[in-house]
């Protein structure tokens, strides 16, 4: 299995599973250890219903596992996500009859043995543990009938499920033709007629303007649009120019906490107070300096009562200096044992410190680390800011303020988005969070600023104005479409028309130069090409060539039409599967095979039972 996973991951793999994989079936198949249905219904499938905590517990779970997969949660369609969940339960509930109309059911027996198997029940021999399993019932809130009607549910449903997916038939001989296909090669030469180089020659007459809006007149509609004025937020908006020497304090032991690291050095201090305090430090230092004892000089001249001890203070503690604990920690910063501080001025007075003991690890000093102190220091203030700013500013949409009136308030630059569109929205904000807010009914007739709504690393407000619904265009304002639709039409024939006349004069490699266009040699190509279009690669392998001659294809495509010359097709080497990778690869493809006659099945249940959405309660649990 693992060569074949190897496998998947090559160009021939890819493309296997891009041609084979249908779709798998949602079904919302939850564990058989899943909780119990809310009476309040979501709808009504046949006898059975899906309740309104079930529908919101299975969104909840999927919303989940789809915002691990991406960064940005407003990529994320809550419409389509609503949808596919009520979808999965839906088929769901409709299997869960069938299979008690058809009569699977399974014995207690089975079950019994099947739940001595499981691991949440073992104990630590790996034997079947009572006390884990009357645990796990207490802990549900559920009985062991309950749970045997639960278990017995889901494998009746697997069952079913198992009868319908396996009875695929896709055969080994069909499967090694889909994996030669994917190892054909032949050079290719390709020349393309743009429909733009024609619309020149276009024709378009008022009479076929109004005949195509005629007949097409519930298709040309106007998109539904607001116009939309909004302001966003990030961290990134938030300038923070300066830090303060408690921040930067804050940081530093911020940063010794995270390293497990205490400060262990043991201190004495001399205070001088008064008004010739200065002065008089001054006389202390001069007397240090001249190896007098610290101790000596904190007893005859500290006007603190820690100078009786010789001015020991014990383990430095910043909190104890309060204001001034930046201050002491720069003149105490890269002494060591036995130095003396100059002397600082704090609200205390003056100062001089000794350290008289380190027993503290060895860390980075404050001062070393300043740099990178300084730059965090900054983003954890930019960072408290951006939040009170996000509160400040969902606070006044709350209360009823206009986005002009809060973009000027918070001092945050107002943007517009004219004609901003619910559908094939291509602007700054096409995120489906944004437009669904956007488009709110409740948000449209108040005029209201919405909420904020996250946009990747930051936040969007928006108000709506000025709502357009969808509605039929007249032909006056359909006719700038009708027209560009009609030319890009006769366009395309004509360089249709010209690509086949091209295409007719090519029989051999030597006819291509001949032709009074240049060709693009493609050289060898196979059929996963990036150098053709999706159409164009399809085009590419659709007709073998002659042994000695070449095969010209015109055929229209994206661009208007294209030419493709194609040599004789050729099969590269052997398949990279060995005859078991091929058997599982098989298995694989009628699994697929069999997910797209369980919907063709699912669709035939639902003309057996009748499926009726409660769409008050659908209503109510999506805004939730």
């Amino acid at each position: 299995m693992d060569k074949l996973r190897d496998f998947l991951k090559t160009w021939p793999g890819r493309i296997l599973l891009m041609l084979c994989l249908a779709p798998l079936a949602l079904l919302g198949v939850e564990s058989y250890f899943g909780g119990n249905t809310d009476p309040n219904q979501i709808a009504q499938v046949g006898e059975a219903s899906v309740g309104l905590s079930e529908y919101q517990s299975a969104v909840n779970s999927r919303r989940s596992e789809l915002l691990e997969q991406i960064e940005d949660a407003s990529l994320l369609n809550e419409d389509v996500l609503h949808e596919q969940v009520l979808k999965g339960l839906i088929d769901r509930t409709l299997l869960e009859q069938q299979a008690g109309k058809l009569g699977m059911t399974v014995s207690d027996d089975t079950i019994n043995r099947l739940l001595l198997q499981e691991e949440i029940f073992k104990d630590a021999d790996g034997n079947f543990s009572n006390e884990q399993f009357s645990n796990f019932l207490r802990q549900r809130g559920m009985t062991k009938n309950q749970l045997f009607a639960e278990f017995r549910n889901q494998l009746s449903l697997d069952q079913l499920n198992a009868s319908i997916v396996g009875t695929a038939i896709y055969p080994m001989r069909a499967v090694n033709q889909l994996i030669d296909l994917q190892l054909e090669t032949r050079k290719v030469w390709l020349h393309r007629f743009n429909w733009q180089d024609y619309q020149q020659q276009v024709k378009i007459s008022k009479s076929e303007i109004e005949s195509y809006y005629n007949t097409n007149k519930d298709k040309l509609k106007s998109a539904a649009m607001v116009d939309l004025a909004y302001i966003q937020l990030t961290p990134a908006n938030i300038k923070v120019n300066q830090v303060t020497p408690e921040e930067l304090q804050q940081q530093y032991e911020s940063y010794k906490q995270q390293l497990g690291v205490s400060d262990e050095r043991m201190i004495s201090q001399i205070l001088l107070t008064g008004d010739n305090a200065k002065a008089r430090a001054d006389k202390v230092l001069a007397s240090l300096k001249k190896g007098e004892d610290f101790a000596t000089l904190a007893k005859q001249y500290s006007d603190d009562p820690t100078g009786a001890n010789g001015g020991a203070i014990g383990r430095f503690n910043p909190s104890v200096f309060g204001n001034d604990a930046a201050t002491v920690e720069k003149a105490l910063e890269g002494l060591a044992v036995g130095e003396v501080s100059p002397a600082v001025k704090t609200s205390f007075g003056y100062q001089i410190f000794k350290v008289t003991d380190d027993n503290s690890s060895d860390i980075a000093s404050m001062e070393s680390m300043r740099e990178e102190l300084t730059a965090k220091a900054k983003e954890y203030k930019r960072q408290t800011i951006y939040a009170d700013k996000v509160t400040a500013i969902n606070d006044l949409a709350a209360d009823g303020f206009s986005i002009e009136d809060i973009a000027q308030q918070e001092g945050v630059t107002l943007k517009r988005i004219k004609d901003y569109s619910k559908n094939n929205n291509t602007s700054a904000l096409a995120q489906p969070a944004v437009i669904k807010q956007a488009f709110d009914e409740f948000t449209i007739q108040d005029q209201a600023v919405t909420t904020g709504i996250e946009v990747g690393d930051g936040m969007v407000w928006a108000q709506p104005s000025n709502y357009r619904p969808t509605q039929t265009l007249s032909l006056k304002a359909a006719t700038p479409t009708i027209t560009q639709t009609l030319r890009k039409q006769k366009a395309s024939a004509m360089a249709l028309a010209d690509a086949k006349k091209l295409a007719a004069a090519i029989k051999t490699t030597d006819d291509i130069a001949k032709q009074p266009v240049s060709f693009q040699a493609l050289g060898e190509i196979n059929r996963q090409t990036p150098l053709l279009s999706e159409k164009e690669r399809g085009l590419a392998f659709s007709k073998q060539a002659p042994m000695n001659g070449v095969v010209a294809i015109a055929s229209a495509t994206e661009v208007g039409a294209s030419v493709l010359v194609g040599d004789h097709i050729e099969t590269q080497g052997e398949s990279q599967l060995s005859a078991a990778e091929k058997s599982q690869t098989a298995s694989i493809i009628r699994d697929n095979l069999g997910q797209d006659q369980l919907q063709d099945y699912l669709d035939y249940l639902r003309l057996v039972y009748k499926v009726e959405i409660n769409e008050t309660n659908l209503a109510n649990a999506q805004v939730r």
